[in-house]
């Protein structure tokens, strides 16, 4: 487990006109449980097909067609709450929400408010200055995804594709502890994180598999500490959410945004009301959607046609006990394990893939040196290139044969940049290319040797130079390395430079 001894960050504070004013945020996030059939039909969850061809009856509201619960999205979201350290509630029941819209058939969307199959959670968010928050998570509950309206086909009529209508969604809602808009945007990458290593989620925010709700209010300094002590909400200013947030950076952007729109009507004399807003990033507003709706204005009730959902203890163990190693004790071991910095660790756990990948290349090699060349080399090259780890040409064998080369001396730090390039552009086993391109550095001393003492031969006066200075013995490491093409070990002349001019 880690060893928690980060600082509390600060909160984000706003300067008004009369005051200076505090963000309390809550985020209702919505993920996509990753599961190929929907939660209650066997259509197909597949992103990009054509329109309406992923629709079963029960989806489409069919006279006479009954849902049926797909146990494996039932196993996904207890393997989130496992992952979020949430409780887990052995009986958990549906109710239907009723509203009416037209990419919803049945007039109603099946999910959980009284009874969520997940309970008290909580999450780790790290911040980059080394200052981390724990973020309460409220409930997860499941609940059927809505169909989407197309309204920029036609300048008369709207579309409506149902591929979308029944998949199965995590909302995962937090407790009102995020105080910015970066920690927002943490808390969201965190999640992500989390569940993208447990396979629950893919989140892929750009196509909807991860939107979040955002809840902001504003409210004096002291206040949140008020609302700490006491639990009561009335310390706190009235929220408004901010509706389908799919970007981290529009998430940040519409926080400071609605925060400095509810502090001009605060200070102004105004009162601002509960409602649900959505974020235009172009004109850097947000604007009303509707007041805010409460539970009753849903007409809640128990959904007829599906039982209360029992599972056992037995089965949610042996859920728990097949967890793969999560984000954070996947860090602090390759901190420990890998002698790694926490920066270091940071970035390569950052995505599942990235870890495995430099697991890979470390494995029975210097951690700080693979670390070293997956994180500077192939990344920054990858991310040069806007690629990710998925799509890099160079392989964990290849580029643990770089490192091995590098290891056992057979070729200099600047030779594998070189290799590196190679590798990457063309393909191939690092040691052949090596082999057969007359890529081994010179470690035969007594060829360094003989280079350098042409080199003091021919420069007599940067020689006194050099010994009046040893600064500028540097020179002659620079020219013996250039006369032998770069192939000589550093290591070798430096120790020959030094021998010889006496620095």
């Amino acid at each position: 487990m880690l060893d928690l001894t980060y600082e509390m960050p600060k909160p984000k504070t706003i300067a008004g006109a009369k005051h200076d004013w505090e963000l309390v945020i809550g985020m209702e996030v919505h993920a996509q449980v990753s599961s190929n059939a929907k939660l209650f039909s066997g259509a197909s969850t597949q992103f990009g097909a054509e329109p309406n061809s992923n629709v079963a009856f029960v989806d489409a509201a069919m006279p006479g067609m009954l849902p049926v619960i797909n146990e494996y999205c039932v196993e996904q979201a207890v393997r989130t709450g496992l992952g979020l350290k949430a409780d887990i509630n052995l009986k958990s029941a549906f109710d239907r929400k009723n509203y009416f819209y037209p990419d919803l058939p049945q007039g109603y969307q099946i999910s959980q408010l009284y009874q969520p199959i997940v309970g008290e959670g909580e999450v780790l968010v790290e911040m980059g200055d080394g200052t981390a928050r724990m973020v309460r998570i409220e409930r997860i509950h499941m609940e059927q995804d809505a169909g989407k309206s197309i309204h920029d086909m036609d300048p008369h009529m709207s579309f409506v594709d149902l591929n979308r209508t029944g998949v199965c969604l995590m909302e995962i809602v937090s407790r009102p502890d995020i105080r910015g808009p970066e920690e927002a945007a943490a808390y969201i990458a965190k999640l992500r994180q989390i569940m993208r290593y447990l396979g629950t989620c893919d989140g892929n925010m750009q196509n909807g598999n991860l939107r979040a709700d955002v809840n902001v209010s504003i409210c004096l300094p002291g206040a949140y500490e008020k609302y700490q002590e006491t639990q009561d909400f009335s310390h706190l200013g009235t929220r408004c959410e901010i509706k389908n947030m799919n970007s981290m950076r529009f998430i940040q952007q519409a926080i400071e945004v609605e925060a400095r729109r509810q502090i001009a009507i605060v200070e102004g004399g105004g009162k601002v009301e509960q409602e649900t807003r959505l974020y235009d990033p172009d004109k850097g507003e947000t604007r009303s959607m509707r007041s805010k709706e409460e539970a009753h204005d849903y007409r809640y009730f128990p959904d007829p046609d599906l039982l209360p959902l029992e599972i056992e203890q037995a089965w949610v163990d042996d859920i728990a006990a097949n967890l793969p190693e999560l984000p954070d004790d996947k860090k602090a071991r390759f901190i420990s394990e890998f002698g790694l910095t926490d920066y270091d660790a940071s970035v390569l756990t950052a995505e599942v893939e990235s870890a495995a990948y430099f697991e890979e290349v470390a494995k029975g090699r210097s951690g700080k040196l693979a670390a070293n060349w997956v994180i500077n080399e192939l990344f920054g090259r990858l991310k040069k290139e806007d690629h990710d780890i998925t799509e890099s040409p160079v392989s964990p064998t290849q580029l643990g044969g770089i490192i091995d080369l590098i290891s056992s001396d057979a070729i200099s730090g600047k030779i594998a940049k070189d290799l590196f390039e190679i590798v990457y552009t063309e393909g191939g086993d690092p040691a052949q290319i090596v082999e057969e391109r007359g890529m081994k550095q010179v470690t035969d001393t007594g060829a360094i040797e003989a280079a350098l003492d042409e080199i003091i031969a021919a420069n007599p006066a940067q020689v006194e130079k050099a010994k009046v200075n040893p600064k500028l013995a540097g020179w002659f490491v620079g020219q013996v390395m250039k006369a032998t093409g770069g192939k000589a070990n550093p290591k070798a002349v430096n120790e020959l430079v030094s021998q010889k001019l006496g620095s």
